[in-house]
């Protein structure tokens, strides 16, 4: 079942504007972005946060499932999901442990 875009956008604006979140489509869902990092996804109308150190503290008791059949686990984010200034938190948190994105290579033209 895929993801509802009103239901990607709420989540999207529920963050603090200084974790510059955007998404993009993915296979029938989505994935989200904060200052070009790949830190989520949403599948199911359900948000999946790419699993580091930090993100677990932070949480504490974590809940961990796939996002989709054959993905690695993913700390699936629940009841506190609206809560706007824990998942702000949670997404900086999140995006200083990640790795910068990888240059994108330019095609050659023939």
């Amino acid at each position: 079942m895929a993801s509802d875009l009103s239901f990607v956008e709420f989540v999207v604006d529920l963050v603090d504007q200084d974790c510059a979140v955007t998404y993009k489509r993915m296979f029938g869902e989505f994935g989200l972005y904060s200052h070009g990092k790949f830190f989520a996804v949403i599948c199911d109308d359900q948000l999946f946060v790419k699993p580091t150190e930090g993100g677990r503290a932070f949480i504490g008791d974590v809940v961990e499932a796939p996002p989709y059949p054959g993905a690695k686990p993913s700390l699936l984010i629940g009841d506190q999901l609206e809560d706007s200034e824990w998942l702000s938190e949670l997404v900086r948190i999140t995006a200083r442990e990640l790795p910068e994105p990888k240059p994108k290579k330019r095609k050659k033209k023939n």
